[in-house]
This record gives C-alpha cells, structure tokens and sequence, in this order.
C-alpha cells in the first residue's frame, strides 16, 4: 500500500504525529456493529478482529471534517457529524475548510456570507495527521465543488509518496434538488481516493429505517449523508442531520476497530 497512511499497517509508513504518540495495550474485540444509531429500527453489520492481535489505543484518535460550503447547508452537516464522532470514546473530530478560490467581489455579487472564523482552513499537508478523513462538499453538476476539487489537486506531493495510503475516509453532499447527485457527487469523488489509496467508507443502509422513510424529502445516500439545498432557503431537516450525526459515529468505530486490529 505504498507509504501508507491511517490505521493500515505499512512496514514503509512513517507514522503520523497523532500515531508517534499512542501507545496500545491488548484488549478483547466484540463482534457488535461500528456504530448502531438506532437500535430499535435496524440491524448493523459486524466488523471482525482477531481477539489475539486487538488494541485499544490510549491517544485519542483524530477524524477530520474537512468541508467547503459555500451557503452554509455543508457545514451544518458537518457540526452535526462531529457531534457524532465526539460521541464516541477515544475518537474526536476536528473541524476544518478548505480554502476559497472565487474572488471576494464574486462572492459579494452571489451573497455569499462570511466563513466561520471558528473553522481554521486546513493544507493539504495536514491530512497526514489525521487517522480518518470525512469530506464534504456541494454538487457541481454531479461532481464535488471546484474549491474541493483544487484542494485534492494541491495534495500532489501526498499522491506521488503514497502518504495517505490506508487512511479511512468518506463523503457527505449537498445538492439543489432531488435529481441533482445526491449518489453522483459522492460517486465521482471516489476517483480521489483511489488515486491516493485512501479507503473509501460508504454508510450503506446502517442508519435503519431512517433511510427507507417515504414521507418526507430527504437527502442522504448509501454513500454518505446529504441535505437538499433547494433555492438556497431551505435549511436541513432532523433526518438529514440525524443522519450525518450517524455518519460520524459510524466512521469513529470504524477508525477505532482499524486502529485496535
């Protein structure tokens, strides 16, 4: 796997700094889900580890949210999804933008509002202290956001020495309407992660009965969490931010399986 990167052993990875500084300790693994968000609507999928080689690690693991949003639908996702990992022992998210490539006057002209300044922007060179990556990000005609789109591309170096190889990461999008690449977006960015060797972590249908509801209109894939955006206006509803908080928990017990195996 290259350097590698993440939670995947790799005889040639140079450890990340999160990583240089955890220490493990032998542990009995379970056979229950990463993460069940609601027991009593669903059934989760197991993740198996080898009891004779599990650890639990004392450092507290690191998943970043890395997100461009441009009215504010994506980073909604994204607080709500940090909660979820937050919730999760020994696992904790870190909130992170990438930067803005349109013009201030541009943005002025679209109204668009200011960034969080609670959010610091993040290098591509960063990624390799973080133990898994969750990526979100608007549709632009079925593919990520150009501003997504040129961080992945300023992260080169990264992609010729393999670093990120091994690391868990995910998706989760924001499209104008029904049609409009709730899969789609999620689907072509997967090309990202291949080229870096990154491990792609879809949600499935862990989330239980919250994705088969018919109701109402709800963003949100097997591929990752989504919201509808419509004009600009409307704003998530509780499934879609119940269900990014579901992604994030199931990503830290992912991570934290991967990082114990």
């Amino acid at each position: 796997m290259g350097k590698g990167g993440g939670c995947v052993p790799s005889k040639k990875r140079q450890p990340s700094s999160a990583e240089g500084s955890a220490t493990a300790t032998a542990t009995t693994a379970t056979n229950n889900a990463p993460i069940e968000a609601d027991e009593e609507t669903h059934e989760t999928a197991s993740v198996a580890v080898n009891p004779t080689n599990a650890q639990s690690v004392t450092a507290t693991l690191k998943i970043f949210i890395v997100y461009y949003s441009m009215y504010g639908h994506v980073e909604k996702l994204a607080k709500r999804m940090k909660k979820g990992v937050d919730g999760v022992e020994g696992v904790e998210a870190v909130l992170y933008r990438v930067p803005e490539t349109l013009p201030a006057d541009v943005l002025d002209h679209m109204k668009v509002p200011s960034k969080n300044p609670e959010v610091p922007e993040i290098k591509a060179a960063e990624l390799a202290q973080a133990d898994g990556v969750l990526f979100g990000f608007p549709t632009r005609f079925g593919c990520m956001a150009a501003q997504m789109k040129a961080f992945f591309d300023s992260s080169g170096q990264f992609w010729k020495e393999q670093t990120l190889a091994g690391k868990p990461a995910g998706f989760f999008v924001s499209t104008g309407t029904q049609g409009g690449g709730q899969e789609a977006t999620a689907w072509t960015a997967i090309t990202q992660l291949a080229h870096h060797g990154m491990l792609f972590v879809p949600i499935g249908y862990t989330f239980g009965a919250g994705m088969f509801k018919m109701d109402s209109i709800r963003g949100g894939s097997p591929y990752g969490a989504g919201v509808y955006a419509g004009d600009g206006t409307r704003e998530p509803t509780e499934t879609e931010l119940g269900l990014a908080e579901h992604q994030g928990k199931y990503m830290a017990g992912v991570v934290k399986r991967l990082c114990q195996a």
